[in-house]
């Protein structure tokens, strides 16, 4: 998320990190290019397979109601991915008299018939809803249906997405993700399903976590989830568990760049080779962010960065640090995340700003660096 390789020609770097659809297309033909495998172990299949409404996939019970089927499961993740405030529902099912097995803390394997959707509105209005399910051959399905005028039902997007779905009141305009969005980020680590997981439903909020405003109402807990039987085999020593950290803002913090960032920014996808780790493991949530990020020199400094910064993150100088500045740029050679965005997350880089100023250890390299720009 904070330094991709950035030396590519100039003819290849306007497609790369344009925002909205051109900008996921771009990462896929550059991670395809260089040889890096988007998933090898999880394949997907094209929306061309999914059906022709939103009502198709079995979301509503009664669909000239817009009545969601009671069967499924309300939930919210702990820490949700921010796209430009919209409000967001989200749904999971699973097959009758299965369950999601957690054995593996931190790579859940779905059912075969597992389905998710998740509904973006804006301004109370609904403009998509995305649409996965796990396939027999253990592949998933991934498909956007984008809402009527009317609001009466939504149709199938192709798998190019759609531009200009909706215009934003802070500007720009939100897009519709088609297939090859939805593979970068869902296919760029070890786990397709990133919202529902033990981390993600954990019970340990924080004051500090930007989804105390903006998702009050948190459906399903992990505790709850596991004694239903829709999760089995999880250690129960980590039902409860609470993530580590010296304080609420860095537990909120790194819950964060988790909930937004770690999905491309693991140990197993393609941009493993940056040495950027901001996925959290069950067992130990905070040790690879922070390995990872504080004190440690970009590989790759994209143009645009203050003077003076050399570092992911500076300790006590978020002003020379590479992270916030990425996260608050909707430049196109800076922005990070690349796609799925157009408003700056105003909160969230507030929330990272104050975490890094507070840590005591203040960098020598980053004020060597800052002192020789003077």
């Amino acid at each position: 998320m904070f330094d991709f390789v950035y030396n590519l020609g100039s003819s290849v770097r306007p497609a790369l990190f344009a925002t909205g659809l051109s900008a996921g297309l771009g990462v896929l033909q550059f991670l395809l290019a260089s040889g890096s495998p988007v998933a090898g172990t999880m394949p997907s299949t094209a929306a061309a397979g999914a059906p022709a409404t939103l009502a198709g996939t079995g979301l509503y019970a009664d669909p000239a109601a817009l009545a969601v089927d009671p069967a499924h499961i309300a939930f919210a993740p702990q820490y949700p991915l921010w796209t430009d405030g919209a409000e967001k529902r989200r749904w999971i099912s699973l097959p009758q008299g299965s369950a999601v097995d957690a054995s593996n803390p931190d790579v859940w394997d779905f059912p075969v018939g597992t389905r998710l959707w998740k509904e973006f509105a804006f301004a109370d209005r609904r403009v998509e809803t995305r649409y996965m399910e796990r396939l027999p051959d253990g592949s998933w399905l991934f498909a956007t249906y984008a809402w009527s005028e009317d609001g009466r039902d939504a149709y199938l997007v192709s798998e190019k997405g759609r531009r200009n779905a909706f215009a934003l009141t802070g500007g720009g305009s939100h897009a519709i993700p088609g297939k090859n969005d939805c593979q970068v980020c869902h296919l760029s680590g070890p786990a397709a399903v990133l919202g529902f997981s033990a981390r993600q439903l954990a019970t340990d909020d924080e004051p500090a976590t930007l989804d105390e405003t903006r998702q009050p109402n948190r459906n399903a807990s992990l505790a709850a989830l596991v004694e239903g039987g829709a999760i089995h085999g999880l250690d129960a020593q980590l039902i409860e568990a609470t993530a580590p950290g010296t304080s609420s803002v860095e537990r909120a913090a790194l819950g964060y760049l988790h909930g937004n960032c770690g999905h491309c920014h693991n140990a197993h996808g393609p941009l493993a080779k940056l040495g950027l780790n901001l996925r959290q493991s069950v067992a130990d949530p905070h040790a690879a962010p922070m390995a990872t990020t504080v004190d440690q020199p970009m590989k790759s400094p994209p143009p645009g960065l203050a003077p003076g910064t050399a570092l992911r993150i500076a300790p006590g100088r978020p002003e020379l640090s590479a992270l916030p500045q990425r996260m608050a740029s909707r430049w196109p050679s800076l922005q990070m995340p690349p796609l799925g965005t157009s408003l700056v997350d105003a909160d969230a880089v507030d929330l990272i700003n104050r975490w890094i100023a507070g840590m005591e250890e203040v960098s020598t390299t980053a004020l060597h660096n800052e002192g020789s720009k003077q």
